[in-house]
């Protein structure tokens, strides 16, 4: 894959950035490519050379919460076979608060359970990460460990950004944790 041209690098992050603004005030729903390309100072046509709808951009504009949560579940690794703590990686619970910040967002593209574009792309991506470590580490079943983890956190994730699980940020992140870790140990 070559690397992105810097100019449509910087257009891509003016759109992300737009919309963020723009859902700061309103829903995605309520939100129109007409003023996500005002605010980020592009015409209509740019918009489009980019993404094919506000939906896509709003993936790609919360692609950083999948990221951020992978980076958060693996934070305590100082190395390769490296053991999991009791407890949870403060980056978790920092991931859980910058997560209630745009929570209106997320929670159009994360359904409860964790369907939806985001939640496609969050269970692919630690899956994916789940099962590479399994493997490089020799533990048993890396498909079946990362498919339960992607899916306990994908849901936990959703489910709370939808109200039907209550916690803080940092009660959650222990939770999660918890159960987490439990699925790595059971097989």
């Amino acid at each position: 894959m070559s690397p992105e041209d810097p100019r449509t690098a910087r257009t891509k992050a003016r759109l992300r950035e737009s919309l963020l603004a723009e859902c700061a005030d309103r829903a995605l729903a309520e939100v129109s490519v007409s003023a996500v390309a005002r605010r980020a100072g592009v015409g209509r046509a740019t918009f489009y050379l980019h993404y094919e709808d506000l939906a896509a951009l709003a993936v790609d504009a919360c692609a950083e919460v999948v990221h951020a949560a992978v980076d958060a579940l693996h934070a305590w690794q100082t190395g390769p076979g490296s053991r999991a703590p009791s407890e949870p990686p403060a980056a978790l619970a920092a991931f859980f608060s910058r997560v209630a910040g745009h929570a209106p967002l997320y929670r159009t593209l994360l359904l409860p359970g964790g369907a939806g574009p985001l939640g496609e792309r969050l269970h692919r991506e630690l899956h994916a990460r789940a099962r590479a470590e399994r493997a490089a580490v020799g533990a048993p079943h890396a498909d079946l460990v990362a498919s339960a983890v992607a899916a306990a956190f994908t849901g936990v994730l959703a489910d709370w950004l939808h109200g039907q699980v209550e916690a803080t940020p940092a009660e959650l992140a222990g939770r999660v944790w918890s159960l987490l870790l439990a699925l790595h140990r059971a097989v």
